[in-house]
């Protein structure tokens, strides 16, 4: 698993690289959703082992990047945390939540009880407080069971996601219109870049990580890094080119 998954990719990539029959009926007497057309790419074309290639890439970009000021690979936080507010059960397979919460579809929820935990992805949110999961849930929990999201710490997310969609959209249909690389490509490491430089010069903090700033001190005890201020750096000084 890297920093992002395939559906962050397709999430960020133009739909030049979707499919309409990525989501096409097995057979006649059988339906699929139509929001799915051109917003899945298609398998025939960019099947996962490639897109998890384009992820380590990214990842490992990432990491050397921000290895002078964190110890890296980074790694997963609880941001998140609330409880059940009814029991998982024959009668209830959805995660009901006591209170509001910014979960999303995408998202990874640990639920813990006595000693058990099971990891999911949320698939759908159904209302304000209630989940389903991509996966059925294999244990019954019971009420005020905890409930936590994990994530890396943020922009990482998202700065994996469009340094790899950029590099599969140049690689699949920039490269068959022109030997150059394309604009949205370009685009998307531009927005990456700007979050990496922002780490860099201390504007982003990850939170959750281990920092190495400072020789022979606890880093965890230090507000900020003693770096300059005053504005971000240089485009060219960090790019992200992977080719």
């Amino acid at each position: 698993m890297g920093y992002c998954t395939r559906g962050d990719i397709e999430n960020v990539i133009a739909q030049a690289l979707t499919s309409s029959t990525a989501s096409t009926p097995d057979s006649l007497n059988s339906t699929s959703s139509l929001l799915n057309i051109g917003n899945v790419m298609d398998n025939n074309v960019i099947p996962q082992d490639i897109v998890d290639s384009y992820i380590r890439i990214a990842d490992s970009q990432i990491n050397g990047i921000c290895s002078e000021l964190y110890k890296t690979p980074f790694i997963e936080i609880v941001d998140v945390e609330s409880i059940l507010f009814s029991d998982i059960n024959e009668y209830n397979p959805y995660i009901v939540l006591d209170k509001v919460v910014p979960l999303s579809p995408g998202d990874i929820v640990i639920l813990y009880q006595n000693g058990l935990k099971e990891r999911h992805k949320i698939d759908e949110q159904i209302s304000d407080t209630v989940f389903s999961t991509v996966d059925p849930i294999r244990y019954f929990f019971l009420l005020d069971t905890r409930v936590v999201r994990v994530t890396y710490p943020n922009p990482i997310r998202w700065i994996s996601a469009r340094a790899s969609a950029a590099n599969i959209y140049d690689k699949y249909f920039s490269a068959e219109v022109s030997p150059s690389t394309s604009t949205f490509g370009d685009k998307l490491r531009e927005l990456a870049n700007t979050d990496l430089n922002n780490v860099l010069i201390g504007t982003i903090i990850l939170e959750g990580q281990h920092r190495i700033g400072r020789r022979f001190l606890n880093s965890q005890l230090i507000d900020q890094y003693a770096l300059p201020r005053g504005g971000a750096l240089p485009k060219e000084m960090r790019q992200m080119k992977m080719k």
